[in-house]
């Protein structure tokens, strides 16, 4: 009987890279708005969470689509103006003044990205930053203890505040200059 010996070579493999994992995410509803993104599992601070996405138009484009819709998706890219009209998981994040999350512009793609860590369970949020608006109001129920009240921009609020000044003073004039016509 002839015993056959199998000589066994060993090697320490390391593990191979694995390319980063996006965050697992769940729709449901959100005590801040109708339904809201939130995770499933940890993230941390710097990962990107997720791209808006869709199709790219113009500003005018958007204005003439969404004339008569009182809720739109479109998120402004670049310096001209474009807009992005986006559909995905991204459109369910909804705006806070006390954001775990911010976006960021690479090469005209939106990433979403968690700006601290972020448990699994928390309902991801951002701050909209909304401009460009003949609305009066875009009121904001986050509940952040230090809530703005407002979803629009800071640029966006001064902005309106000059448009109502101006409008105010067309009016003053305007009810002034009937009562000099008024003999």
């Amino acid at each position: 009987m002839r015993l056959h010996f199998l000589r066994l070579a060993v090697a320490i493999l390391h593990p191979m890279p694995t390319p980063a994992r996006s965050p697992r995410l769940l729709i449901r509803s959100s005590a801040i708005h109708a339904a809201g993104c939130y995770t499933l599992d940890p993230i941390r601070k710097g990962s990107r969470i997720s791209e808006y996405d869709g199709v790219r138009i113009t500003k005018g484009e958007a204005d003439e689509r969404y004339a008569d819709r009182p809720v739109t998706y479109l998120f402004r890219i670049g310096t001209k103006g474009d807009v992005i009209d986006g559909f995905g998981t991204p459109m369910f994040l909804n705006h806070s003044c006390d954001p775990n999350c911010d976006t960021d512009e690479i090469r005209g793609r939106v990433w979403i990205k968690a700006i601290r860590d972020i448990a699994a369970g928390e309902e991801l949020v951002y701050v909209y930053n909304l401009y460009d608006s003949e609305e009066d109001d875009a009121d904001c129920y986050c509940g952040a203890k230090q809530c703005r009240g407002t979803m629009f921009s800071d640029e966006e609020v001064q902005r309106q505040k000059r448009r109502k000044a101006r409008l105010a003073a067309k009016k003053r004039a305007k009810r002034a200059s009937s009562r000099a016509a008024t003999p």
